[in-house]
């Protein structure tokens, strides 16, 4: 069935779909990673875009099963391809992705010319767009939306028996942060973007590897030793829940490690401030300088906005090598720091791993 991509600023691209046959609106952004599309169709960072993959050959390793992904389903709005491929070769595949897009309610268009398409973004900055399929529908900003609401658990979940307790503030994370935790001997209790842990009568009861749906639940005292803080979608400056939280964690010197959004949230509860990028950082090859040496790392990213005042008492951490802009904070003396690349990774390099290590050695 025909389909077309329409911009904000009136160009229309015509292709041929091969996802859920209704139309749809986002903000329109590009990733130049050349594999891992179910991992990055499933990262909740994505949120309410429209993701164009300008690697050519789409779908031909297939879909896996859900152990692999990042989150519970497909976060995306729409997806845009230049070539999708239906026969996928594979000894982990179990289904096609236009299969995946189909039960998941995804549209997808496979345009010709999406290296024109990205490099109109690249010049005029990241815009809205919206995939018409049969029935119009107007343009959507995802960005004047708390997305990171919308993306957020509305959980509690403990995971692990760890000596030493990690609380993941939860903005729209992606699951291989909790598994790199876990995998470091954490217990790990995943809580939702607006949660108060130092409210007196915060208190948790439940099983190992159960979740405990409310807010108020009577029982075991919550205690923990460190605060990460996730990825998500979105305009930071809209989770003031979260910075306020993220402020008195600080206040208590509890170790805290931003990642991502995390990270641009540590800042600005620090006193530092953010701004939106042109069109953002969005693949697995992003390279960071780690700050008073010459050693550069390869990273993953997907982000839009990016910190652009460093909060008093930090220092820059990482700088992007493209742009320059900032990838890292980290605090002179307390344990607070944050990135603003994917140490998880996935998909990508793990190549900054030890970045958990080093936080946690904090404890």
């Amino acid at each position: 069935m025909k389909g077309k991509l329409i911009l904000e600023d009136g160009s229309e691209f015509l292709g041929e779909s091969f996802g859920d046959q209704k139309s749809t609106a986002g903000e329109v952004v590009f990733s130049t990673g050349m594999v891992g599309y179910p991992q990055s169709l499933t990262d909740p960072s994505y949120y309410g875009q429209i993701l164009i993959l300008t690697y050519p050959l789409i779908g031909n390793y297939g879909v896996p099963e859900k152990g692999f992904f990042e989150s519970d389903k497909i976060q995306i709005k729409g997806l845009i391809v230049s070539n999708y491929i239906d026969t996928p070769s594979h000894p982990q595949s179990r289904m096609t992705l236009k299969k995946w897009l189909l039960a998941e309610q995804t549209p997808a268009l496979e345009i010709k010319d999406t290296r024109l398409l990205t490099q109109k973004i690249r010049e005029k900055g990241t815009m809205l767009g919206k995939i018409v399929i049969e029935n119009d529908v107007p343009f959507y900003d995802p960005n004047k939306d708390n997305l990171v609401a919308k993306a957020s658990t509305k959980k509690i979940i403990i995971e692990g028996k760890g000596s030493k307790t990690v609380l993941l503030f939860d903005c729209g994370a992606k699951r291989n942060i909790i598994r790199c935790l876990l995998e470091r001997g954490m217990r790990v209790i995943t809580v939702p973007w607006d949660f108060d842990p130092f409210d007196t009568k915060t208190n948790l009861r439940g099983r190992q590897g159960k979740d405990l749906v409310g807010r108020k639940l009577i029982g075991r005292k919550l205690n923990f030793d460190a605060v990460v803080i996730s990825n998500g979608p979105g305009d930071p400056k809209m989770a003031t829940k979260t910075i306020e939280t993220i402020r008195e964690t600080l206040s208590r010197k509890i170790p805290v490690l931003g990642i991502c959004l995390g990270h641009q949230l540590l800042a600005l509860a620090g006193g530092g401030d953010t701004k939106k990028l042109k069109f953002g950082h969005r693949s697995q090859n992003q390279p960071c300088i780690l700050e008073e040496t010459k050693r550069c790392f390869i990273t993953t990213q997907n982000h839009g906005f990016a910190v652009t005042k460093i909060p008093k008492g930090f220092k820059p951490w990482f700088t992007n090598a493209n742009d320059q802009s900032n990838e890292g904070i980290i605090h002179k003396k307390l344990p607070f720091m944050s990135v603003q690349f994917h140490p998880e990774a996935t998909p990508g390099p793990t190549d900054t791993e030890w970045i958990f290590d080093y936080f946690l050695e904090k404890l």
